[in-house]
């Protein structure tokens, strides 16, 4: 018996040693209070004796706690027996360090144990309607920052794998630098948001209970960014292993799809996943057919690297799109809308109507997706489209050139990433959309290494490639010169496209792309300092920046449009959390239609020159009267809606708001901001 008492004992010691410590110094307390109650009792003076046991156990325990107490016992010390005033001090002084110093210890060490247990998420978070963020990269702060702009309180809950404290920080950072720049603009941006960093696995189930990822309602799964890897050695191995597949992306779906398609789980959850390789894209769509729940999880597979490219493609080609889409795809300005509409709505009757009976907002399209039929709308706050005011017609009325083409492009595409392959496939569907109307209409020249330019059998396949360069990216004496003669030989402007290789330790990220930058920038200079006329707008430059620390000195260089990929596809996620049929358009305003030129199925934002466009400039109006001349004066097949225009210099003007208080003057330099399906 006492073996197995023996045994017990140290099992529960070893699995529990809080627990068998604060028993062990209560008993020890008990102890002591009841012999020294006990010896009092018997050694104080007559009158104490009389009170009996239970009173001497009082004043034991009171003479511990406050040892002036002590008087109760010894009224007079002269008429104290020594013994008597020896168990007293003696009590006290035990009871002082196994009583008073070892609970106070123990508490403490409690406190200090819960608050390390809540940081570091031993302790399970009760919540419901927040936002979890699976795994962390560079996209992951902007994710969050952009949520300071939804106006509302949010929480979001971050599990990491590793280096949660990193995280912190670097969420700390970029919060902290978007409340100052608002503030030097002139808003005083409120930070109403909650995070919570926790390190743990991201496919544990306890650990993913115990964020209460069943209550959640977004869950964003990032994949893993290799760049902080220090070691070449390792750099490669994770490089060659991220080329083949993301498994931690697959694991993490596997068990989070699981918990969100329980009974118990909150209903419409939105569970984003971002894939980046072909690999992980079929197995995901596998786990959305056998897992996906619609009234319960609805899982959207976000390949990353296919937008950025498409992003690129058309910013090659309409370098002006980058500060339109910069704002339609935040949370602050004008943004893209929907709304649910139960009936069979006829696309262009609905926006006739609605063009007549709202002017706070512009109708683009419907659309049948999986969680229902929508309408998307361009406003400045999502409940515009339940605004109504009735237009009253001016007669204004506009004439639109039927001849017009959009102006040829000649592009250079300077170095590589990943997203090569996306990238040229953005320029496919472009060209084969446009190549009827004007078959020089794109033009592509390459420069890079020649081991990037050999990966790439040196665009042979691309008929629209007309020629590749290989050269160094240290070797200034040999690009500067192709780029000028690039530039000279070709009419019309010319665009620029800096790649940034994304497949490098963090150390090397953007270095090459501000390299080819300085170049770029160089031969613009010196035009200018040749020809004090030269239109420095004849030379567009998009560069891609991959590190957001790094656009002070790009835009130092008085670039324009500086492209932060990972932006667009971190706002893209906030929004698609907050809607997730915003993912349905988004693909559909990204992709061209090239299979058939003469059949166009979608509708895309384009950049058209207001010279062309018309047959002669309007005159001054407001936006509202603009945009519904121009709807009608565009042909049935090809309704154009106007959202806004462009000033030379880059100055970008959406219409968000009251459309008859925005006053337009157009001039022959401007540049429309149309949707439309060509």
């Amino acid at each position: 018996m006492f073996k197995k008492f023996k045994e017990w004992l140290s099992v529960f010691i070893i699995k529990n040693p809080s627990r068998a410590i604060l028993i062990a110094i209560l008993l020890l307390n008990i102890l002591l209070f009841v012999l020294a109650g006990a010896v009092i009792s018997a050694l104080s003076p007559v009158s104490l004796r009389h009170d009996g046991f239970w009173a001497s156990l009082y004043y034991t325990i009171s003479m511990v706690l406050d040892a002036g107490c002590i008087e109760y016992v010894i009224a007079d010390i002269g008429e104290a027996s020594v013994g008597l005033i020896l168990i007293c001090l003696l009590t006290v002084l035990i009871g002082m360090i196994t009583f008073t110093g070892a609970v106070i210890g123990y508490v403490t060490n409690y406190i200090s144990n819960f608050i390390d247990n809540a940081e570091s998420g031993a302790r399970a978070l009760k919540t419901s309607g927040h936002t979890i963020i699976l795994n962390w990269n560079s996209r992951a702060s902007e994710i969050i920052n952009d949520m300071l702009y939804t106006g509302k309180k949010e929480t979001v809950v971050v599990l990491v794998m590793e280096n949660a404290d990193g995280v912190k920080r670097e969420i700390d950072d970029r919060i902290s630098a978007t409340l100052k720049e608002e503030l030097k603009n002139g808003n005083k941006l409120k930070n109403r948001l909650t995070i919570i960093v926790r390190e743990g696995e991201t496919y544990s189930t306890k650990q993913l209970s115990d964020i209460s990822i069943q209550q959640a309602s977004t869950i964003i799964l990032l994949s893993k960014d290799i760049q902080n890897t220090q070691c070449k050695y390792d750099f490669q191995e994770l490089r060659e292993n991220l080329e083949k597949g993301n498994s931690n992306t697959v694991k993490s779906l596997v068990q989070v799809a699981e918990m969100t398609s329980s009974e118990e789980s909150a209903d419409a959850q939105t569970i984003i996943v971002e894939i980046e390789d072909e690999w992980t894209g079929k197995l995901v769509n596998k786990i959305i057919q056998h897992k996906e729940k619609l009234a319960k999880c609805n899982i959207v597979p976000l390949p990353v690297n296919k937008i950025l490219g498409q992003i690129l493609s058309q910013f090659s080609i309409m370098p002006e799109l980058n500060t339109v889409y910069s704002e339609l795809f935040s949370n602050k300005g004008a943004e893209f809308f929907c709304r649910q509409y139960e009936a069979e709505e006829q696309i262009e009757t609905s926006q006739r109507e609605y063009l007549n009976t709202h002017l706070h907002s512009i109708p683009l399209t419907l659309m049948n997706t999986k969680t229902g039929s929508y309408a998307y709308y361009v406003a400045g706050e999502e409940g515009d489209h339940l605004r109504k005011d009735a237009y009253q017609p001016t007669g204004y009325t506009v004439e639109m050139d039927p001849k017009y083409h959009l102006a040829p492009r000649n592009i250079v595409i300077i170095g590589h990433n990943s997203k090569t392959e996306e990238l040229m496939a953005g320029f496919n569907a472009f060209f084969g959309e446009h190549k009827d109307d004007a078959k020089d209409i794109l033009k592509i020249t390459v420069i890079d290494d020649e081991a990037s330019l050999e990966k790439h059998d040196h665009y042979k396949k691309y008929e629209y490639v007309k020629e590749t360069f290989a050269a160094d990216v240290y070797n200034d004496k040999v690009i500067l010169p192709k780029l000028n003669e690039i530039i000279d030989s070709h009419k019309g402007d010319t665009s620029i496209l800096i790649l940034s290789d994304d497949m490098v330790i963090n150390e090397d990220i953007d270095s090459a792309a501000l390299t080819y930058l300085i170049y770029v920038q160089d031969i613009i200079f010196d035009r200018v300092e040749k020809d004090p006329n030269f239109d420095r707008e004849s030379i567009d430059v998009v560069v891609e920046i991959l590190n957001p620390k790094n656009y002070d000195v790009v835009h130092n260089y008085s670039v324009n449009n500086v492209v932060i990929s990972n932006r667009y596809v971190s706002k893209m996620v906030t929004q698609i959390g907050r809607k997730q049929a915003l993912y349905e358009f988004y693909k559909d305003i990204l992709t061209y239609d090239e299979e058939n030129a003469s059949q166009f199925e979608s509708k895309e934002l384009y950049i058209k020159d207001v010279q062309g466009f018309f047959k002669q400039i309007p005159e001054a109006t407001t936006a509202a009267e603009l945009i519904r001349a121009v709807f009608d004066a565009s042909p049935s097949d090809n309704k154009s809606l106007v959202l806004g225009y462009v000033s030379p210099g880059g100055q970008m003007h959406l219409f968000a708001g009251d459309q008859r208080q925005i006053p337009v003057r157009l001039t022959a330099k401007d540049k429309l901001i149309i949707f439309s399906n060509h």
